[in-house]
């Protein structure tokens, strides 16, 4: 399942503050940053039976591939792929549910993306499920 957490903006003349307070962060472990090193390359698909993860742009823009896994060791290659843009000027958090691969393309220079995730780094080995980057036909 997919959900997104608005926030807001305050400026002023001493610059701006990007906010989310409605995002409750209490089963967070851990976050990275991803910053693909180009505009081309696509980063995935990496899939999590029971991790969750939260998404906010920091810089630039991101278009993100979401599939929802029906077959851990065998997932069917031609499953409904989504593809979504979230980008900072939008200022929201993008909740992924467990159950899901992702892949991920920057789609401006400099785009950064934080991720947050419900399991610290020890738990990763055990949860951690990735195929080809061409396995799903259906990403466009």
């Amino acid at each position: 399942m997919i959900e997104y957490i608005k926030g807001g903006i305050a400026s002023d003349y001493r610059g701006q503050i990007r906010f989310v307070n409605e995002f409750d962060m209490s089963d967070i472990k851990r976050f990275y940053i991803i910053k693909n090193s180009d505009l081309e390359l696509v980063r995935g698909w990496r899939a999590h039976r029971i991790e969750q993860r939260w998404f906010y742009v920091l810089s630039g823009s991101f278009k993100i591939f979401i599939v929802k896994i029906d077959n851990w060791i065998n997932p069917s290659k031609d499953l409904q792929v989504s593809a979504l843009i979230l980008n900072s000027m939008e200022n929201k958090v993008m909740h992924l549910s467990a159950g899901y691969a992702t892949a991920f393309q920057a789609m401006e220079e400099n785009s950064e993306l934080l991720v947050f995730s419900d399991y610290r780094i020890e738990n990763a080995e055990k949860d951690d499920y990735t195929y080809p980057l061409d396995y799903f036909i259906n990403k466009k």
